[in-house]
């Protein structure tokens, strides 16, 4: 048998490697999916992704607007609109940005939780400051570090002296 490998050994090596390369082509090469696309007409593609929500209005835009007055009533129109505010548009608004610890995105979420003014905060108790300052995410914590309701009475009151002399300069 040796004498048969030895003078034959050529072949043997290059019958190996066919059999190594069927064996590849058998187990890796045949078993890749193969996609084909055929472009057909215009309704068979798939819909812009999101297109119909991108072109569509904000529900916010869509208002009811009352009839249009008479010429006869004037300036009546305009008298309605400025008593008729949306509810949840504060009456009064202070810069709450004043006071220490709040910044202008802190100032936009107590402003969407309704605390616009400092006699808002200044009247917090216990229950109020847990109630908002768990709402306040990554702020949490920071009503009772930096003293938010004395803070906002010095401000309500308009005791700047005070204030200042207690929390420091309003930068």
């Amino acid at each position: 048998m040796r004498e048969v490998f030895s003078d034959n050994w050529l072949i043997f090596v290059a019958a190996l490697v066919l059999v190594v390369l069927v064996a590849w082509w058998l187990l890796v090469a045949s078993r890749r999916t193969r996609i084909e696309r055929t472009e057909t007409s215009g309704e068979d593609l798939p819909a812009k992704r999101n297109q119909a929500l991108i072109d569509a209005t904000p529900a916010s835009a869509e208002v009811d607007l009352p009839p249009p007055t008479p010429e006869v009533l004037g300036g009546v129109s305009e008298v309605v609109a400025a008593i008729a505010k949306p509810l949840h548009q504060p009456l009064h608004s202070d810069d709450l940005k004043r006071i220490k610890g709040v910044g202008p995105k802190l100032e936009k979420l107590l402003n969407s939780l309704g605390v616009t003014s400092y006699s808002q905060i200044a009247a917090w108790d216990d229950d109020e400051i847990d109630r908002i300052d768990a709402q306040l995410g990554t702020f949490a914590g920071r009503i009772r570090r930096d003293d938010w309701p004395t803070q906002a009475r010095y401000l309500a009151a308009g005791d700047m002296a005070g204030f200042e002399h207690r929390f420091g300069k309003i930068t």
